[in-house]
């Protein structure tokens, strides 16, 4: 599996548009400044066929110290939920492009662990990553 950069990003949107990189680093920047802000906003962002993003809370809780087996208070938090959308999906089910490396996994090669039902949020459907509150930046 391959890591698409930011850089190559806008360097592939700035190919296809026949655009300035300059332009389109611009645009692009202002796209990713504007979902943060909105979901610091604690606001959900939606594109069809794309996906959903959404803010959700996660309360506090007690954890265990996995090497002092110490117990420990987790404080609550905010995380974003992701939700892949219909083209998504459907794009996520195909077999992979040739030119992708051969150690990624697909449903047939996938562990038996590993959920590969198109109906199983953990599959293809839900991720999640923690924001912090933009208001105590600075």
């Amino acid at each position: 599996m391959a890591t698409v950069t930011k850089k190559e990003l806008i360097d592939h949107i700035a190919d296809k548009t026949n655009q300035k990189r300059v332009i389109v680093k611009k645009i692009v920047q202002a796209f990713l400044d504007e979902v943060i802000t909105e979901l610091g906003s604690d606001n959900r962002l939606e594109f069809r066929d794309f996906g959903v993003f959404e803010v959700k809370y996660r309360r506090a809780r007690k954890a265990q110290n996995p090497k002092t087996l110490e117990p420990v208070q987790v404080p609550p938090k905010r995380t974003v939920k992701f939700k892949v959308g219909r083209r998504m999906k459907e794009a996520l089910l195909t077999d992979p492009p040739t030119n992708a490396t051969s150690n990624t996994s697909t449903p047939d090669t996938a562990s038996p662990a590993t959920p590969t039902s198109p109906s199983s949020s953990s599959a293809l459907g839900t991720g999640s990553m923690n924001i912090s509150n933009p208001s105590n930046e600075g």
